[in-house]
Formats: structure tokens, C-alpha cells, sequence
């Protein structure tokens, strides 16, 4: 008897002293787990990858030679746990930066030193030596209007990198912005766009040179209401051909000719068809204007990102272009239907209708030309689509096309990059057919077989036990 008993509690210390080992592995094995990055700890299942990091960001963040401090603003059990686990994305590729939390209960003046706002929790401020910039959790979590509660994208990752991008960055491109023929200001969508993708902007007036700045990466003509002179004109041709890069956004102007802006264009064969264009055509303008136009895009690395997203500029109030006699290569970014015209009535215009006089089409109304010694030019002849509501109502596509149209001329660095993440989800959509296959499946089909295979088991086990017995 004493033998099997011997036996036994050998047996369960074996068991015992298996067990301890195994878990004392796993103990390891979890402590071990804990120190890595949480790159390689969690996955990124989503579909629009909200919880990965892009290779501009590596590309940015690889490169750096000084420490960036990003301190996140946050009270105690409040985190944002989609900007947490970026954060931690942000530290664990780079030994130069470092994530700090301050929470305003503890440090309630800490921001004071950088901005005069009222910051939200999941806010941050990227700083680096003596340049900072602080980054509003309204900046993160974007909504598509200003009236709306709900955040339809996230922008994290491209915030960041930006800050990341412009503190630890002392050459900044630079862009002149033409004065003294009342431009209009740059409308708030566009000018934070812009600032986004840290490129500094410099009025400029050309009558107060001899010639445009050599630190000028892009020359930007916003919305002129008056014309240059034609020295100005010839300044701008020469800078164009001497491999400038030129953007410029001029509609027509009521009561006033932009003639010598215009000559610009001509120096390459391009027109200015005089008056305003009209569409004929209810699929080519929108809310029911056929002044408010929506042209159609021709395949170009300005255009194809809002084609391939299926997103469609506005333009109203446009003049027509004619690139018929172009004596230069001229490249057609956006033109109107066969069943467009141009009304010579211009802003005197009192019918919709072709009248005797107008221009017919189609016309173009966005160039970019390629001028000598590798220039270019992107010229759109329409000034208002960048305006916040026209904006709005494109769904942001027609700030896109001017950014694309900068990243065009000034070349697109990994930091300006990076657009933001939609958190909408996306839903499996299938026709009725296949649903009505689906539910007759699973609610009829496969429970039928599953009942079938356990009769058929059960019937089987006791013909077994018949026979043994």
C-alpha cells in the first residue's frame, strides 16, 4: 500500500514542480513582452490604419539630430487612448524623443508660456530649444464643419510630425505673397494649410525690388483686384523663365482688366477668353448656378489624388483659358464641358442663356506650364473656390488642389506629406440575394447538418454497443 502512495506524491510533485516551471517562464515571457515597443506589441487592424505610423513620419523622425519634447496636456484619467498609443509610437522610434505629461490640476501655468488660449485635455506643445508649437486637440480630432460635434477625421500623425518637422527645422520654405493690387487675404482653410506644412509666407511688392527675392522657393498671386504694371509683368516672365515657380489664383474682376497680369499667360500662348463662363450642362456646375462650376480634371500629380478619392473641385466665377496657340508645354489641369460659354457680359450678365456675342466652349481654367531652365507656372482662373464655404461645400478639395498644386511647384517633403485619418468606419454592404443566401444557410442549412451529424453519431455509437453486447 505504502509503495503506491510513494508513487503518487512523487507523481504530484512532479506535476507541481512542471507547473512552477511553466509559470515562472511565463512570468518571464510577460515581463520581457512589457519592454517592448508597442510597435511591435499591438497591430493595427483598422481599415484606415488609424493606429500606424506612415513612412514620412519615420523618414522625419529618423532624421533627427536634436531631443524634441512633446508634453501632453492632460488631467489624471482623462488620456486619449488613440493619441496615447501614438505617442508611444512617436518614443518608441526615436531615442530624441520624449513624451511628458502635465496635468494642468498640477501645473496650472505651464502653457502659459506658449500660447494664450484655453488648452483642452490631449492637447500638446512639441518643443526643441527655443521653437515650440502647440498643437490643440481641435487640431487632432477634425470635424467636417465648423457646426458639427462629431469628429469625422483624425489628424494626429500629421500634427505632429508638422511640429515635429518645423522645431527642429531652421530653413523653412519660403513663399512670397503678392501685395499692392488689393489681393485679398488668404482665406483661414488655405492659410492653416499652409502653416501645416511649415512654409513660411513673405509679402512681397515688386515695386519695391529691382527683382524677386532668390530665397523665393514659390511666387503665390492671390485674388488681385487691380492689374500690374508691365514692369511687374516682365519681372514675373523672367522669373518664370529663370526657373521660378509661380501660383496664381485670378478670376475676373468687376469693373477692372487684368491686361498685364494676363500677358503673362500670353508670353506662353495661353489666352484669357473675355467674360465669365457659363455651363450648359447640369452634371458640370452644382446647387443649381451654372456660374458655380465643377470641371472636369485632367490626370496630373496636381489632380489625380482628388480623382483617385473621387473628390470634385468648385469653381465659381471663372474665366476661360485658351491654350490653343500655347508656344510652350502647357499641360491642361481642369477644363469645362463642349456645352459651356462665355458670357461678355461679364458681371452684367441678366440671362443663363448663350446670346449673340459670347464665346463658345469648352474652355480650361487650370494650366500648368513649364517654363525654361525647369520653371513653372500653375495658374487657375477662378479667385473665390478657395474660400472657406466653397471649400466646405467640395469637402475640402479644392484646398487640396491648391496644396497639391504648391507641393507640385515647391517638391513635397515627408513632414507635408500626410493627410489625415477618417474615423468613420466602414460597414460590409451586400445585395439582397446574397442575404437572403446568407440567412437561408446559416439559419436552415447548417443547423440541419449539424442535427443530422449528431443523429447520425449517436445511432453509430449504439449499434456499436448492441453488437459488443
Amino acid at each position: 500500500m505504502k509503495k503506491p502512495v510513494s508513487l503518487a506524491l512523487k507523481g504530484g510533485s512532479y506535476s507541481l514542480a512542471v507547473t512552477a516551471v511553466v509559470l515562472a517562464i511565463l512570468i518571464v515571457v510577460n515581463i520581457f513582452a512589457s519592454t517592448l515597443p508597442s510597435s511591435i506589441t499591438k497591430l493595427d487592424i483598422s481599415s484606415s490604419k488609424l493606429y500606424s505610423i506612415t513612412s514620412n513620419t519615420k523618414a522625419v523622425v529618423n532624421n533627427l539630430q536634436q531631443d524634441v519634447t512633446i508634453y501632453w496636456i492632460v488631467q489624471a484619467d482623462m488620456e486619449d487612448s488613440i493619441i496615447e498609443n501614438l505617442l508611444s509610437k512617436y518614443e518608441s522610434l526615436s531615442d530624441h524623443i520624449e513624451v511628458v505629461k502635465k496635468n494642468p490640476d498640477v501645473f496650472p501655468t505651464f502653457t502659459q508660456s506658449y500660447t494664450d488660449e484655453t488648452v483642452p485635455n490631449n492637447s500638446l506643445i512639441v518643443e526643441s530649444g527655443e521653437r515650440y508649437r502647440y498643437i490643440s486637440v481641435n487640431d487632432i480630432y477634425l470635424s467636417e464643419d465648423a457646426y458639427s460635434y462629431y469628429a469625422t477625421d483624425f489628424d494626429g500623425e500629421g500634427a505632429i510630425t508638422s511640429a515635429i518637422d518645423y522645431v527642429v527645422t531652421e530653413d523653412l520654405p519660403q513663399l512670397y505673397v503678392l501685395q499692392g493690387h488689393g489681393e485679398a487675404d488668404l482665406p483661414a482653410t488655405f492659410a492653416d494649410a499652409i502653416e501645416k506644412e511649415n512654409i513660411e509666407t513673405v509679402a512681397l511688392s515688386l515695386l519695391a525690388v529691382d527683382e524677386i527675392p532668390e530665397d523665393a522657393d514659390a511666387l503665390l498671386i492671390y485674388a488681385p483686384q487691380s492689374d500690374i504694371t508691365t514692369e511687374e509683368a516682365d519681372m514675373l516672365t523672367d522669373y518664370a523663365d529663370n526657373g521660378g515657380k509661380l501660383l496664381v489664383m485670378a478670376g475676373p474682376v468687376e469693373g477692372a482688366e487684368l491686361t498685364n497680369l494676363h500677358s503673362v499667360l500670353n508670353h506662353y500662348g495661353v489666352t484669357v477668353t473675355e467674360g465669365i463662363v457659363v455651363e450648359n450642362d447640369r452634371n458640370y456646375y452644382a446647387f443649381g448656378y451654372p456660374y458655380v462650376l465643377m470641371p472636369d480634371m485632367a490626370s496630373h500629380a496636381i489632380t489625380d489624388p482628388l480623382i483617385e478619392d473621387r473628390y470634385y473641385p468648385i469653381f465659381p466665377i471663372a474665366q476661360g483659358l485658351d491654350v490653343s496657340g500655347a508656344t510652350a508645354e502647357v499641360t491642361e489641369l481642369l477644363g469645362t464641358s463642349s456645352f459651356s460659354f462665355s458670357k461678355v457680359a461679364g458681371f452684367e450678365l441678366d440671362t443663363y442663356e448663350y446670346e449673340d456675342g459670347d464665346i463658345e466652349g469648352p474652355f480650361t481654367l487650370g494650366v500648368s506650364i513649364a517654363t525654361e531652365n525647369e520653371g513653372q507656372i500653375v495658374w487657375f482662373s477662378a479667385s473665390d473656390f478657395l474660400g472657406d464655404m466653397y471649400n466646405a461645400y467640395s469637402s475640402g478639395a479644392n484646398v487640396d488642389l491648391a496644396m497639391n498644386a504648391m507641393s507640385a511647384l515647391m517638391g513635397e517633403r515627408e513632414a507635408i506629406a500626410i493627410r489625415s485619418k477618417s474615423l468613420n468606419y466602414n460597414y460590409l454592404t451586400i445585395n439582397e440575394s446574397t442575404a437572403s443566401t446568407l440567412k437561408f444557410l446559416m439559419i436552415g442549412v447548417f443547423p440541419l447538418m449539424y442535427l443530422a451529424m449528431g443523429i447520425f453519431v449517436i445511432i453509430s455509437k449504439r449499434k456499436v454497443q448492441n453488437e459488443a453486447v
